[in-house]
């Protein structure tokens, strides 16, 4: 009789044991889930203002006079490719903070950062962000990003 009292309070022992094993677990993962929530949520809200800004500059490029609405900047500098620049650097913009959200992965954000290296190096975004970002228009975290990755960056020429 002592051995089936010792047999029944282990069975009731690994039992409460496995109920709060499960518990633990499920809570890890319902953990888990909820981040992976939050940052999809995120990315999403994040995707919607750039949507936004893509339409708000599409606009600017159709009509360089709307500029007035969101500065003081003379009209007569902005030709059609100062909103382009801001176009182009804003897509900059959000390709880092997926990167940051680790919405990218490494061969996405590598191609990202390569096409960004491209435009500094190959064409004039250079010059239009030496313009803009003393003005405050970008995330002090992406500023400092183009500025020590990227503006500075040379692309090799291929021989």
């Amino acid at each position: 009789m002592v051995e089936s009292i010792g047999f029944s309070n282990m069975l009731s022992l690994a039992q409460t044991i496995a109920i709060v094993g499960t518990m633990v677990m499920t809570l890890y993962f319902s953990r888990k889930q909820i981040q992976s929530l939050t940052l999809n949520v995120q990315s999403t809200v994040l995707n919607d203002l750039v949507e936004k800004i893509h339409k708000m500059g599409e606009m600017l490029i159709e009509r360089p006079q709307l500029a007035k609405v969101i500065t003081n900047t003379q009209i007569d500098h902005w030709t059609t490719d100062l909103p382009f620049a801001f176009y182009v650097l804003y897509i900059c913009a959000h390709a880092y903070s997926m990167r940051h959200r680790k919405v990218l992965n490494d061969n996405e954000w590598a191609g990202w950062l390569q096409w960004m290296k491209n435009c500094f190096d190959q064409g004039t975004i250079k010059e239009h962000w030496r313009n803009v970002e003393s003005e405050g228009w970008f995330d002090p975290a992406f500023q400092n990003f183009i500025n020590k990755e990227i503006a500075g960056v040379r692309v090799k020429s291929r021989t």
